[in-house]
């Protein structure tokens, strides 16, 4: 049996990342990612076999890196709720081709199935729980809300990493906004909307 190679697992997918985002998974292969790393191909198919293995691989890694950039960095969830969306924007202005590659089916990988899979995601139930309390609504119809915004957010930023959408960060962050206002205004009538999503700080990366 052959001894391991000497380059790790973990600097193969740090490298096909980089590709990845830099010019997209079209343009990955087993070759082309061994000349990005400077070595033969034997280490990337000791370590994965082939495009298959290496592509779930990548996309394991993809999500552990898009996780990390989709972390808000408030504890207020109104807030939190909108970093997220922001966040997700970035990406699809920034690294358009690490967007489509996690969302948009090339990888194979990411399926969360019917429009209801988006209220038992671990995270956005999380949020759905702290909206909840926070704005002293129904939990079901704060599911509505957070459904029909990562529905709309979602549809926004696909638009823009295929290139049919145009605009600026900061066209499309003032658009999610009023879409989130004019939600939470059903929920509750108490609060001021506009003065708690004037406070929020946009995440690195919007520039």
């Amino acid at each position: 049996m052959p001894s391991s190679p000497k380059i790790p697992k973990e600097l193969i997918l740090e490298n096909a990342l980089t590709m990845l985002i830099r010019e997209g998974y079209a343009a990955l292969n087993i070759k082309a990612l061994a000349k990005e790393i400077g070595c033969s191909t034997q280490p990337i198919s000791w370590h994965f076999g082939n495009m298959d293995g290496l592509r779930e691989a990548l996309a394991q890694e993809a999500l552990r890196y898009t996780n990390q950039k989709l972390t808000p960095q408030s504890e207020n969830f109104i807030e939190a709720f909108l970093q997220i969306g922001f966040a997700y924007v970035n990406m699809a202005f920034d690294e358009p081709n690490l967007f489509r590659f996690i969302y948009m089916g090339e990888s194979k990988q990411y399926c969360r199935g019917g429009f209801s899979s988006i209220l038992t995601d671990k995270g956005n139930a999380a949020l759905i729980e702290g909206l909840s309390q926070y704005l002293h609504a129904d939990k079901n119809e704060v599911g509505k809300f957070v459904q029909r915004m990562v529905v709309y957010t979602h549809g926004i930023a696909s638009l823009i990493a295929v290139g049919v959408l145009q605009g600026t960060k900061e066209e499309v962050y003032k658009m999610i906004s009023e879409m989130g206002i004019d939600l939470l205004s059903k929920l509750n009538t108490d609060i001021d909307f506009q003065k708690v999503l004037s406070n929020i700080t946009s995440p690195k990366g919007d520039a």
